[in-house]
């Protein structure tokens, strides 16, 4: 049974921009949302490939179910998968253009 082949570019979907994301730029690290169906390799090829930068390591975790109600109905928040990426020294993300 072959696991269903993920195009590199749908594996990183956005980047995720909080408090702690913020503050993770300053160690040279990005934070990304991922596909629930990648790995840490592939998501550092395709970190490597799209931005041409040079990653040292990968951390992942995956959000736990938590419920949501609206009005009297009871679902599920969607689960999501994100990644920390540790860039190797001198290179960096360019992910918000300098406004002057």
């Amino acid at each position: 049974m072959n696991p269903q082949k993920i195009n590199i570019l749908d594996i990183i979907k956005y980047p995720i921009v909080t408090e702690k994301g913020i503050r993770l730029l300053e160690d040279n690290q990005y934070m990304f949302a991922v596909d629930t169906r990648s790995n840490k390799e592939s998501i550092k090829t395709a970190i490597e490939t799209i931005f041409k930068v040079k990653v040292s390591s990968v951390n992942t975790s995956k959000s736990p179910r938590k419920k949501r109600r609206l009005g009297r109905f009871m679902g599920y928040r969607p689960n999501y998968k994100k990644a920390i990426i540790t860039l190797q020294s001198g290179d960096l993300i360019k992910l918000f253009e300098d406004v002057q």
